[in-house]
This record gives C-alpha cells, structure tokens and sequence, in this order.
C-alpha cells in the first residue's frame, strides 16, 4: 500500500473514478446499488467493497489502497455509518486524502441532515457516541473528519426525484 504521506494523485496512480464509502446495513441493497449501477453502466470505474475487494486480502489496507488511487470518494452519510469504525476509519483516510492529496470528496446525506453529521445528533449522534466509547483514540480525528465532511456541499437525495441525479455530475468530472 502506498503511504498517504508519499502518494501524489496523478492520472497514472488512478484506478478508480469513484470509491464508495457508505454503511452496508443502512444503504447498500437499496441507495448504493443503484448509485453503482447508474455509475457503472457508464464509463465510469467505480470502488464498492462487494465487488472490487479480492477475497483473502487483508481489508483495511486495501481499502486506503483504493481510496488513494481513486479521483472522487462519494461519502453516504446514513443513520447507522457513525456506527461502524471501519466507517468512520475510512472516512477519516478519505478527508487526509482530500487535504493532502486533492481527492474529490462528495457527500451524500442520505436519511441524515447535514447538521445532524457535523454536530453528531439524533441517530447518527448516539451511533457515533457507540463508536467514541470503545475508541477514544481515534475519536478526535473521527470528529474532524465528520465536521470536514459535512461542511462540503452535498447533496439529499430527498430533494431530488429521478434516482439517477448524481450521475450527470460524475460525467462532467471524468
């Protein structure tokens, strides 16, 4: 795996348009598997742990693997992802990335207000305070990583009522 410090985002290091971050159980049979289909039936490469990671690799270090070669990470904030610190793990790789690196990061507040995220409320508060109590080490930099994210223009998709919005938008950015 590519040290974040020593990776520079280059065409040539890409090997995904898009990397999915999201928490199965809330989205992935649902909003995610659509996102991926209406992505993929264009040219567009995309990262989804089911189909992309290889069975028998070792996941955390393939999963900021593919985060660093990827152009854009879509974050699906739900419920539940402040629920799962391989979530919240991830997102805080995905924001370093972004810093460091200039990784295009676009989240998607899915069931889950924006505000709710960056000040750690309601569902998604109690299911980030799960999270904070088993791992207070990492609880500061998941912190900032939530607020980081949720401060970027995003979208909700209960604004919206064609379920392929999204993808116009991917189109332009290839």
């Amino acid at each position: 795996m590519a040290s974040s410090s020593s990776y520079s985002h280059s065409a040539s290091s890409t090997f995904y348009h898009v990397f999915l971050s999201f928490r199965g159980g809330d989205v992935r049979k649902t909003f995610v598997d659509h996102l991926y289909s209406a992505l993929t039936d264009r040219p567009i490469n995309v990262y989804k742990d089911d189909k992309a990671l290889p069975r028998g690799e070792t996941i955390g270090p393939a999963l900021f693997e593919a985060i660093e070669h990827s152009k854009i990470a879509v974050v699906v904030f739900s419920k539940n992802y402040a629920d799962s610190s391989w979530c919240l793990d991830e997102l805080s790789h995905i924001m370093r990335c972004r810093d460091e690196n200039g990784l295009i990061v676009m989240p998607i507040f899915y069931d889950v207000e924006p505000s709710d995220v960056r000040k750690r409320k309601r569902d998604f508060g109690e299911a980030f305070a799960k999270q904070e109590a088993n791992n207070v080490n990492k609880a500061d930099s998941w912190r900032k990583a939530l607020f980081d994210a949720s401060n970027i223009a995003g979208w909700e998709p209960k604004h919206f009522a064609d379920g392929d919005w999204l993808t116009p938008y991917f189109l332009r950015m290839m």
